[in-house]
């Protein structure tokens, strides 16, 4: 099994890669990954994974955003997240971000819709652990509002986020996340909407189908204007890929969250799935202990129960 690095050039279609260097993989790891000045495609063997976005993405200027997953594939290889869809031009693939980001009084931008607010990379690793690949990423979170004496933007957190890909095990694959975010600045507080959705954190902006379903551990979920009580995982299914086969992504709390039961913003249609953290009332980020959230995604083809999410949900660490 080979390794793929490439730079790219970029066309109105999208990526083109060129300049392959081709590097064989310790063992029998099936996962590749193709880096370029936009970002990095993971593929299993000739099947897409999902692309991590590390150049910067707008509409005319306007939504600027990076540091975000698009697409995310299926496990055929078939496109299950949108980027700038239009009823919420902000959504984009799986995401992590915030409406309230404020240093004492003062707001300093907003993450969830891309309003004066930055994402500046400054450390890109790619590693493999076994047949897992390890992705890492340092990014500085910046806004036009917060600035040095010299008049330029200054740092004010400090996002180490790990994306760790699996390998494909029966019917699906699992995903993780792991986000710790360091304030730089005195004061810190990120918080959902200031509204009683109080929606922000872990998102993932899946594709709809007409006939889509929720379950927890606890059975069948109803959907509500606010966030519903779901326990630490939610699944979404139906006909995702738009085929005629069942297939689902499963968003997963880790234990180790700071919160010990979940609320979620659902819904079925022209919007995205939300764990929320840590709601409407914002909360600090400390200069010397990081908060670390950790989530998974399971995505899968077919049918997954309960049962089945329920062992991987307590195994994960």
């Amino acid at each position: 099994m080979i390794k793929l690095l490439s730079h790219s050039k970029l066309n109105k279609n999208g990526p083109c890669f060129w300049g392959f260097l081709l590097i064989p993989l310790f063992g029998f790891a099936q996962l590749t990954f193709i880096e370029s000045g936009e970002g990095i495609l993971i593929k299993e063997d000739s099947i897409n994974v999902l692309f991590y976005q590390k150049q910067i993405k707008s509409i005319a200027g306007e939504f600027a955003r990076n540091n975000y997953v698009h697409p995310l594939y299926g496990i055929d290889g078939s496109v299950l997240t949108e980027d700038f869809p239009k009823d919420h031009l902000h959504h984009r693939g799986v995401f992590w971000a915030w409406h309230q980001v404020q240093i004492g009084n003062t707001p300093i931008g907003d993450s969830w819709e891309c309003r004066d607010f930055s994402w500046n990379l400054k450390d890109v690793s790619i590693s493999e652990s076994g047949k897992n690949l390890k992705l890492t990423f340092a990014t500085h979170w910046e806004s036009p509002i917060w600035l040095n004496q010299e008049g330029n933007q200054k740092p004010f957190l400090l996002e180490n986020t790990t994306i760790i890909v699996n390998p494909k095990k029966g019917n699906y694959r699992i995903i993780s996340f792991e986000i710790s975010l360091l304030a730089l600045e005195k004061d810190l507080r990120i918080g959902g909407s200031d509204d009683d959705k109080g929606y922000g954190g872990f998102s993932v902006r899946m594709k709809l189908p007409a006939q889509v379903q929720f379950t927890s551990g606890k059975g069948k979920v109803e959907p509500e204007i606010n966030a519903v009580a779901a326990g630490k995982w939610l699944n979404t299914f139906g006909l995702l890929t738009g085929g005629e086969h069942n297939s689902g992504i499963v968003i997963i709390s880790h234990q180790t969250n700071p919160k010990d039961k979940e609320n979620w913003i659902l819904r079925e249609k022209e919007s995205m799935q939300n764990c929320v953290y840590p709601g409407r009332k914002a909360v600090p980020v400390s200069t010397t202990d990081p908060t670390i959230l950790k989530y998974s995604l399971i995505v899968y083809k077919g049918t997954m129960t309960g049962k089945d999410i329920q062992t991987i949900y307590k195994e994960l660490k």
